[in-house]
């Protein structure tokens, strides 16, 4: 079984009888105490998180999670719907599970869903999607001083700063980790 000290980030693990994920995860070795390990956990049950402090050496469960490749179809008033391309099996999940993804969601977008006993815990967007911009201002003449940006709409709905030569119309690559502008994307 392995020790508190092994916990990752995106883990699933047992926690007073209860199935929880691992949200953040820091170890921490004060100088004249005991190295400890301090999780936010949140359960798959209430869905409520809560702030765990764990001895480094003490033992914890750990749940089996399977992840499964799924295309995002469409959305259903505030929920968003993923189906397996395979099996067209459909996930329902809700913007507070997805987070920052729904500023990246485009119909037909593969992502990668993590399941713990059926119940999706997560899902894992690619490290760059790309957008057409619904929205660019014009650049104003004169406006061309090294390396200026603007802001720009996209069709999820997010602003993000882009060069001023980027037109409505365009397909811009955006970083899903950092929200950023990466370059033109051909096509």
């Amino acid at each position: 079984m392995p020790s508190a000290n092994d916990i990752r980030k995106g883990q699933a693990l047992i926690y007073n009888n209860d199935v929880c994920v691992v949200l953040e995860c820091t170890h921490r070795t004060p100088g004249n105490l005991r190295a400890f390990v301090q999780v936010i956990l949140r359960s798959l049950k209430t869905g409520k998180s809560t702030d765990v402090r764990f001895s480094s050496t003490e033992k914890v469960e750990v749940v089996p999670m399977t992840t499964q490749k799924m295309e995002f179809s469409y959305k259903d008033g505030d929920d968003y719907v993923f189906s397996d391309p395979e099996t067209y099996e459909t996930v329902t999940l809700t913007p507070e599970l997805l987070g920052d993804a729904v500023n990246y969601l485009v119909e037909n977008a593969m992502v990668t869903v993590t399941f713990v006993e059926g119940k999706v815990v997560g899902i894992e967007m690619p490290s760059s999607v790309v957008l057409t911009v619904t929205d660019a201002p014009e650049g104003i003449r004169g406006d061309s001083a090294n390396n200026v940006m603007k802001t720009v709409t996209l069709e999820t709905g997010i602003n993000v700063q882009a060069p001023l030569f980027i037109k409505t119309g365009e397909k811009i690559k955006i970083d899903t980790r950092t929200g950023k502008y990466m370059e033109r994307a051909n096509g």
